[in-house]
């Protein structure tokens, strides 16, 4: 042959090389599967195999059949079908078949498991009904082959292998297939309820964001138009006095700037309830020292009595806006329970800065002139203790030994500020409660398919009843025979 005709294209032959190569991919393939497989299935996975193949072999030791050789190969060749029978289902289900022929009557007991197994794997149904009909006609093929040998025992080998693949493969199929049937169905009840689950929280979500609507609705409209009045006649206020009273002129002042912060406020709350919840920035930057010290003054024009500001903070602590919003709710709710309940006492506001956060401390003494405080509800302390949980800061508050009282807060800086705050351990509801009154706990996605989990189960059951009682039959006679 000359050069030319070898360059030729043609058929082109299959050698020992490809061979060899086809075997090396396919065992890096099945190398590549196992790492992917989590550790936990590998051990059980071996485990299994390794109980295979133990209930093949050690009753060949009490039992010494004709053919140990070949009995034992079977056992080993039954252990490897169980470990195909995940990746390789087809291939686990047609290399089962010689096992019903064999000469090992122990690995019968395994060959259910493997079929079982494999044909939940196998979709749709009917290409596994396709593939163990190859199975039993394989096996119809075998036993004739080998009855050619021995023509008297032809038909009885034909009717005990006729009974084995029916119990050992047919109802094993019919099993497998109605429980591959139900992972589908599975699967789509648990897309549905996660579906289910997510429209929930999104028409709760909803519901909650519309109500908090209507709610800064109302207040913009009753208390914004109240705020304006007062602030407008503040202005005029400040006029006049400026004019007939010179000596109310600062206090009018006070009242219009006061009337003011109070609106920014309120549109900042409205803001809050429109669009982020209280752990949110709101835009809004306030809680540093010149902050903190327009508090005080304000505290000591409105009449209050001396207040004294410790501030401690040293410029390398950076403080987050979240937490500076903060530490100004903590003096501003502690200053005015002051001037509400001890008008005229002695007051100290500390704020304090670490390296683990922010300290805050409002301390009164005793009022010098006794009066009647005007009484409260504690919702503003109630309200401090959530957002400073929801920073993940500690709150208290409380009366002293000597007749005053005590605002504390510890607040964690901006390196040790959580990026999602936790929950507060304190004023807070359950869980189930956010969802609105009337409605329950989501359900676990197994609640809707345990019924079909226990139907398709107890049916399987009942299939394979008649092969473990077959199977039951066939070990004893050979235990005793």
């Amino acid at each position: 042959m000359t050069e030319e005709e070898r360059q030729l294209p043609g058929p082109r032959r299959r050698g020992p090389s490809d061979a060899a190569r086809r075997l090396r991919r396919e065992a890096a393939e099945i190398r590549a599967a196992v790492r992917a497989v989590p550790r936990r299935t590998v051990v059980a996975e071996s485990l299994v195999c390794a109980l295979a193949a133990a209930f093949g072999l050690i009753p060949l030791l009490l039992i010494p059949p004709d053919r140990p050789v070949l009995a034992v190969l079977e056992a080993l060749w039954a252990a490897l079908l169980v470990a195909a029978r995940r990746g390789r289902p087809v291939a686990a289900v047609l290399g089962a078949f010689p096992l019903l022929a064999g000469a090992n009557v122990w690995v019968l007991a395994v060959v259910p498991l493997i079929v079982l197994s494999a044909t939940r794997r196998i979709a749709p149904p009917r290409r596994a009904w396709r593939i163990v009909g190859v199975a039993c006609a394989a096996l119809g093929g075998l036993t004739v082959a080998v009855g050619l040998f021995r023509w008297e025992t032809l038909p009885m080998m034909l009717a005990e292998n006729a009974v084995s693949a029916v119990l050992l493969l047919l109802l094993p199929t019919l099993a497998g297939t109605m429980l591959g049937r139900r992972r589908p169905l599975v699967d789509l009840l648990r897309e549905r309820n996660a579906y289910l689950e997510q429209t929930r929280t999104l028409t709760a979500a909803a519901a909650r964001m519309e109500e908090r609507t209507r709610i800064a609705r109302e207040m913009h409209d009753l208390l914004g138009h109240r705020l304006s009045l007062i602030s407008v006649h503040a202005g005029a206020l400040e006029l006049a006095a400026a004019r007939q009273a010179p000596p109310l002129a600062g206090q009018v002042e006070l009242l219009r700037t006061t009337a003011g912060t109070a609106m920014e406020e309120l549109r900042e709350i409205l803001g809050v309830l429109r669009h982020a919840d209280l752990s949110d920035e709101t835009g809004v930057d306030r809680g540093t020292y010149e902050d903190i010290t327009d508090l005080v003054t304000q505290s000591r024009q409105t009449g209050g009595g001396p207040v004294e500001l410790v501030w401690s903070v040293p410029d390398t602590v950076e403080v987050g806006a979240r937490v500076r919003q903060a530490i100004h709710r903590v003096v501003r709710e502690g200053l005015t329970n002051v001037l509400k309940h001890a008008s005229g006492a002695p007051t100290l506001v500390e704020v304090k800065g670490t390296d683990a956060g922010i300290e805050v401390y409002v301390t009164n003494g005793v009022p010098r002139v006794p009066g009647d405080s005007q009484g409260g509800t504690s919702s503003g302390l109630a309200g401090l203790q959530e957002r400073i949980s929801l920073l993940g800061g500690t709150f208290g508050a409380g009366a002293l030994p000597d007749g005053g009282f005590r605002v504390t807060a510890w607040l964690p800086s901006q390196q040790s500020l959580p990026s999602q705050p936790p929950q507060p351990s304190l004023l807070s509801q359950p869980s189930h409660a956010t969802n609105g009154p009337g409605s329950n706990s989501p359900l676990s996605a197994q609640t809707l398919t345990w019924p079909r989990v226990l139907g398709a189960g107890c049916t399987a059951v009942l299939v394979v009843l008649p092969t473990a009682g077959f199977l039951i039959v066939l070990l004893v006679m050979a235990a005793l025979g």
